[in-house]
């Protein structure tokens, strides 16, 4: 019988060569069991430990020898060319120009006229397909009949040829082994072989007990450019996923074909960040419908075979959205993800339909990170600090680790450490798991994507941040570990009538993005709707542009509500005197030293009823407004930080008019969070900073008492 543990478990890596400390480590950190990592083989006395087995499951990459005999089933890509200008009439185009030729070629064997696109970048305007000829052996595209000094662009179907994990992994690890042929699921011969190589592996691994697939077809896109480096990147897009297969069949079954256009998308790719269109959607939801019904085939026959079926969230995810629609039906046991804070904690743990949920902690170990010199266990720790808020909020069922582990026993400070995670790990699980926190406060996030993109917001793989965003990433990472109630509401869901039974609701982002909301608040009814929860009660919290959409003489759609708008130049002649800065106020009781508002914004100015909370010059950076019965919040940004945390916990209080529900189950000390388990009459009191404390806590009660803290501490006390 293997030493398996459902929940409270850690999973961590082994490699051939490295068997007896692998057996010590296993011990020492109490882990229950293994993985082979990307790169590497396991040991076959560490599958004979009687520890539970996990093995990596490549569907649509690893199998040369099968893809060879399929060079028209590889997965495909839509990109874009360079836009250039045309001085002449003729304009010769190279279009793989910034493009890595290793990783993929133009796809010339499909018609060209329907899967390529020369367009007039200058007008917006298609190219007939009369006007543009593409040769195959020097990837240039003559286009003729230009108008001079206007820009052109070709958007092609290109093939892939190289797995762009695995040419992540070259570039990082150094590999020097065969470059993997990614294969796509959507066509025939694929489709049948995938589904039979996976049932003749289940018997050659008789030792496997959980399958971790990685993940299943079609790769979030990763193209790289000319000198082998990533030159585009998004997690969430869809780009990577077509093929002649797919969009005959989206035609069939939609009535209307798809464009290059609707991929390339002004040579956006459908990013997060824009609001998706209607194609967009479909082809999305088509996708999704697809990956799902396909995996769960290879999910049947794991289970047929007795074992449990695992999926990285990460890599080939695309088509799986764990809060989609059809992710249910895959029939999975359990996902895994890459954990870089207390978002990426929910994002997992707040997935449905599973039986548990495991979080692959950073760092990897890999030599980026595990070198001399490096310091992975500082590492390490801020990593544990960050995502430990929200696992007392919602714990993961099990923990783990991956790369190389004799890399990281090379730095006996971090395998110290990460013993001490272990322990502290298993025993927020015992004691939270199942015992909801009490909350005071039920808030909704609403954007142009909703339910879809829960806690995905604004990130990359492993929670990394773009650099424009993180004045908003930061709502989400304080929200993710606060003592309330989170949901995400897209703007249907607001039409449809879904702020009921919110206290409050949250709208950020920069103007034009999905996450504002951009040409979505060109629609009365939804303005309507959100101004009428506001006036009979609810608390409204804006930052950055919220709701911002141009029209009418105003910036932000809901200015009235807010108190604030943003000016764009048109209104400089007229006088904006809300300058005074009130002395204090509820939000910013708590707060020692300069506020931080990440990249900010600019050129915000109170309307006259308004409260200004901070100010600078003329631009206003937090201001607070009532309107009717309700109230609204503006803040100029909020990166993450423990202050940060605390305003906006305080905000969210204020503007759902619930002051006096604060300090219960309260610390005054900004870096202290409280969570309250009535189930087990417990409170975590967590000191998430770097320094020792001394705090005033107060119970469910308001009753007041001196408390200690060393930095990262957290504190178990009995109700």
């Amino acid at each position: 019988m293997k030493n398996q543990s459902f929940g409270g478990g850690l999973t961590i890596p082994t490699e051939t060569g490295f068997v007896e400390e692998t057996l010590e480590l296993l011990k020492r950190w109490g882990a229950d069991a293994v993985r082979d990592c990307d790169g590497t083989a396991m040991p076959d006395e560490i599958k004979r430990a009687g520890y539970k087995v996990y093995s990596t499951y490549f569907v649509a990459r690893g199998d040369n020898g099968f893809a060879k005999t399929v060079p028209d089933e590889r997965t495909h890509f839509f990109v874009c060319s360079e836009y250039v200008p045309a001085t002449g009439d003729t304009l010769s185009l190279e279009i793989m120009r910034g493009y890595f030729g290793q990783q993929i070629q133009p796809e010339y064997d499909c018609d060209l006229r329907k899967y390529w696109e020369v367009i007039d970048r200058t007008t917006g305007e298609v190219v007939p397909a009369d006007d543009w000829s593409a040769d195959r052996a020097t990837n240039v595209v003559t286009i003729r009949n230009c108008k001079k000094f206007h820009q052109y662009s070709v958007s092609f179907l290109a093939r892939a040829i190289w797995d762009s994990t695995q040419m992540y992994n070259y570039i990082t690890n150094n590999w020097t082994r065969e470059k993997d042929l990614p294969f796509d699921a959507r066509c025939k011969k694929t489709g049948e072989y995938i589904v039979e190589r996976l049932d003749r592996w289940l018997d050659e691994h008789p030792d496997t007990d959980v399958v971790r697939f990685t993940t299943f077809f079609y790769h979030f896109a990763l193209l790289f450019n000319d000198k082998g480096k990533e030159k585009f990147v998004d997690w969430f897009g869809y780009s990577g996923s077509v093929s002649v297969e797919a969009l005959e069949a989206f035609e069939k079954e939609y009535g209307y074909a798809l464009r290059p256009e609707d991929f390339v998308d002004e040579g956006c790719y459908n990013s997060p960040f824009r609001v998706p269109s209607k194609a967009f959607s479909d082809y999305m939801d088509f996708t999704m419908r697809f990956v799902s019904a396909t995996a769960r085939k290879l999910v049947e026959k794991v289970h047929e075979k007795g074992r449990e079926a695992m999926m990285f969230l990460g890599d080939n995810w695309i088509g799986t959205e764990p809060y989609g629609k059809y992710f249910k039906d895959i029939g999975l046991d359990a996902v895994v993800g890459s954990v870089g804070g207390g978002v990426t904690v929910r994002m997992l743990t707040d997935i449905p339909d599973l039986k548990y949920v495991e979080g692959r902690f950073l760092p990897y170990f890999f030599p980026d990170t595990f070198y001399e010199g490096g310091e992975p266990t500082k590492e390490l720790k801020r990593n544990w600090r960050t995502a430990r808020r929200a696992m007392l909020k919602k714990p993961l069922d099990r923990i783990g680790y991956g790369g190389y582990l004799s890399l990281a026993a090379k730095f006996p400070d971090f395998v110290e450490e990460v013993e001490r995670i272990a322990k502290e790990f298993k025993e927020i699980y015992r004691k939270v798991k199942g015992n909801n926190p009490r909350s005071n406060l039920k808030v909704a996030v609403i954007n142009a994507w909703g339910k879809l993109r829960s806690w995905q917001c604004f990130m990359v793989a492993h929670e990394l941040w773009y650099q424009q965003v993180y004045s908003y990433q930061g709502i989400l990472e304080a929200l993710s570990g606060m003592p309330v109630d989170v949901e995400f509401l897209s703007f249907d869901d607001v039409l449809a009538g879904g702020l009921e039974g919110f206290d409050v609701a949250i709208n950020a982002g920069d103007a034009g993005t999905a996450f504002s909301g951009g040409r979505r608040w060109d629609d009365p009814a939804l303005e309507a709707a959100v101004r009428e929860w506001v006036y009979n009660g609810g608390g409204l919290i804006g930052v950055g542009e919220p709701t911002a959409y141009p029209k009418n003489g105003r910036y932000f759609a809901l200015a009235d509500v807010f108190g604030v708008d943003k000016e764009q130049g048109f209104t400089l002649s007229t006088d904006k005197y809300n300058l005074k800065k009130a002395e204090r106020h509820f939000i910013l009781e708590d707060v020692e030293g300069a506020l931080d508002y990440g990249e900010g914004m600019k050129g915000i100015y109170a309307k006259p009823d308004a409260t200004v909370l901070d100010i600078e010059g003329q631009d206003v950076f937090m201001a607070v407004n009532d309107y009717g019965k309700g109230r609204a919040v503006y803040i100029a940004g909020l990166p993450y930080s423990v202050q940060n945390e605390r305003i906006l916990y305080r905000a969210c209080h204020y503007a759902a008019h619930k002051e006096a529900l604060l300090k219960r189950r309260y610390c005054d000390d900004t870096a202290v969070t409280v969570q309250y388990y009535p189930q087990i009459g417990e409170y975590a009191v967590v000191n998430n900073g770097e320094r020792e404390v001394n705090s005033t806590f107060y119970d469910g009660e308001g009753r007041a008492e001196k408390l200690k803290l060393a930095a990262g501490e957290l504190l178990w006390r009995k109700a």
